[in-house]
């Protein structure tokens, strides 16, 4: 049996100079994952140190129009709060559909964003990983990855990030704020998760002893008329084989802006720029969401198993662009 030594800060500083202090040291916050990995004997650390209950539990409302949530709020409370439901609804529905209501009650928001993903091989110490093992191969490129990547892949890594909170931040154009030894400092949300390359074990840009310590959501007024659509093999609880977050700006007719964003078919939270292109200055409509939709997918590099998501997420970004366009979008 491993000894693991524990502590829980009252602070920031005194969390973060824990950690800096002892590269073997690992930040639990509500260890809906993290817990199950050190059970696994996936994760090792030497000192856990909980940030848990560190004072960034406050959902501001911003003059601006925007919002700033601390990393420590349950995602129960950010998914349940009226000014979420009302300023992002995207959001709120990609929380409520991210977790079970046992999990989201404990996870944090800035624990979300740090989970691990769910490759089954990753959690099986005895299988090839180059996200557990750099160097040690990739099992799931010729075995059972139905659930796997087919955009943002290497020959290093086809895992799929697994949450969908960060999905939706991407497609908000929200800003991670963190803080280390150096200060704070701020990452956008799609810089924040790294693509595979040849370095799948680096999933953030974050220095050591680093601590994300809010979420900042800059004012977007048509993201009052956004939706998070997640197709999975059931409706309990369960990762997404697809998602979609969507907001949509529509004048006299024409497209005057999109925000879109895929889950569960990339390595990363996937901002549709592609798609976006196609998309702005024009008119709603079958034809055209669906060739944004070809647009998007066209790098896919699908595996025999999950060749399927292609289609899968071509279909659910035209449901849900013509299920925000149905709606009038938000001008």
């Amino acid at each position: 049996m491993r000894t693991i030594s524990y502590t829980r800060p009252s602070d920031v500083p005194g969390a973060i100079a824990a950690v800096t202090a002892d590269p073997g040291s690992a930040y639990l916050a509500g260890g809906t994952t993290e817990i199950d990995l050190l059970r696994l004997d996936v994760l090792r650390p030497r000192h856990l140190v909980d940030v848990g209950r560190l004072p960034l539990t406050a959902i501001e409302d911003l003059d601006d129009g925007g919002m700033r949530i601390g990393a420590m709020c349950r995602m129960s409370d950010v998914a349940e709060s009226p000014a979420v439901a009302r300023k992002f609804p995207m959001l709120s529905q990609a929380l409520l559909q991210g977790a079970s209501p046992q999990l989201r009650h404990m996870a944090s928001m800035g624990g979300n964003l740090m989970q691990r993903v769910r490759c089954s091989y990753y959690r099986d110490t005895e299988s090839a990983c180059n996200k557990r093992v750099p160097g040690s191969g990739c099992a799931a490129l010729d075995g059972v990855n139905r659930g796997h990547a087919v955009l943002g892949t290497s020959e290093q890594c086809i895992a799929t990030h697994p949450s969908d909170l960060a999905v939706a931040l991407v497609a908000l154009d929200a800003m991670v704020h963190v803080e280390g030894e150096t200060g704070p400092r701020v990452i956008p949300a799609d810089d924040f998760f790294l693509l595979p390359g040849d370095t799948p074990e680096r999933e953030h840009p974050l220095a050591p002893g680093e601590l994300i310590t809010a979420i900042g959501l800059p004012a977007v007024p048509m993201a009052r008329g956004s939706l998070y659509l997640k197709v999975r093999d059931r409706a309990s609880y369960e990762f997404a084989l697809a998602s979609v977050a969507v907001a949509l700006a529509l004048q006299d007719g024409v497209i005057q802006e999109v925000r879109l964003a895929l889950g569960g078919v990339a390595t990363k939270p996937w901002r549709a720029r592609r798609a976006e292109a196609v998309l702005t200055g024009q008119p709603p409509g079958a034809d055209l969401f669906d060739r944004a939709a070809v647009e998007e997918l066209e790098p896919a590099q699908p595996r025999p198993m999950n060749a399927f998501k292609v289609q899968l997420a071509r279909r659910t970004m035209v449901r849900a662009l013509h299920t925000a366009a149905e709606a009038g979008g938000f001008a």
